[in-house]
């Protein structure tokens, strides 16, 4: 497995490590704001690199097991890097046989962070079915609260967010600041198309979850997740009955 940092590829380093790997929520909206600047247009290698590096122990990759392209980079780039998962309970069995997949093939720590409250609890307070009544609640108890738990321990995560899945991700920057988190988010493939990604996979064998065979465009929970129609936005078939594009962990 080749190995990645900043300096062998000839990255500018923007912002060393601290001595106790703590900084301040102000310094990191002043590192993110550079970085921001410097990485754009850089290869998602070098921003991965430059992320590890950055933020040492203090970093990790959250990912939705949709395809593993995000959790193998830095697995390249920080090998044994913490890997969020929000296992919400109610994941399609195409979705944990990725995870499961990448705990046993890939050299990352997998995390799976799971609500406070199992699918019956939250049935028996807030009634069944919360999801078609209040997809927000439900997203929120289910996946915003898990990921805001689980990122206590960190000052910065990547994602695998892309400018080309849907309008609203169309300027997603490749490191920003979350002011209401706090920390700093790295998105390291936010310029790849789609054909990037399929190349990525195809070169290093990345697990794929098997729902996009079967004519999913993008893959949430379930209950609130549907197959997409020719010509629909990748994005259609989530929350199709609502007026709801984000499950909240991206706004």
């Amino acid at each position: 497995m080749s190995l990645l940092n900043a300096s062998s590829l000839g990255l500018i380093n923007l912002g060393a490590p601290v001595e106790d790997g703590r900084r301040t929520p102000e310094e990191l909206k002043d590192l993110a704001a550079e970085a921001a600047g410097k990485l754009e247009g850089r290869p998602a290698e070098e921003i991965a690199a430059w992320a590890a590096e950055t933020f040492g122990e203090r970093f990790c990759v959250t990912s939705s097991m949709a395809d593993a392209v995000v959790a193998h980079l830095f697995s390249r780039a920080a090998p044994g890097v913490d890997v969020v998962f929000l296992d919400t309970g109610l994941h399609f069995p195409e979705t944990l046989k990725v995870r499961d997949t990448v705990i046993r093939t890939m050299n990352v720590n997998v995390r799976s962070i799971r609500p406070r409250q199992t699918v019956g609890q939250q049935d028996g307070e807030y009634g069944p079915r919360l999801f078609n009544r209040s997809p927000d609640e439900c997203c929120f108890m289910r996946k915003v609260e898990p990921l805001e738990r689980a990122l206590s321990d960190y000052d910065a995560w990547a994602t695998g967010l892309r400018r080309d899945e849907s309008p609203t991700r169309a300027n997603t920057p490749v490191v920003a600041f979350d002011p209401k988190k706090g920390k700093v988010k790295v998105n390291p493939i936010a310029a790849w198309t789609q054909a990037e990604v399929d190349r990525y996979i195809s070169r290093w064998n990345v697990p794929v979850n098997e729902l996009f065979k079967k004519g999913y465009g993008s893959i949430g929970c379930w209950p609130c997740t549907r197959r997409t129609k020719a010509g629909e936005d990748p994005r259609a078939g989530r929350w199709a009955m609502f007026e709801k594009t984000e499950c909240g962990l991206h706004v």
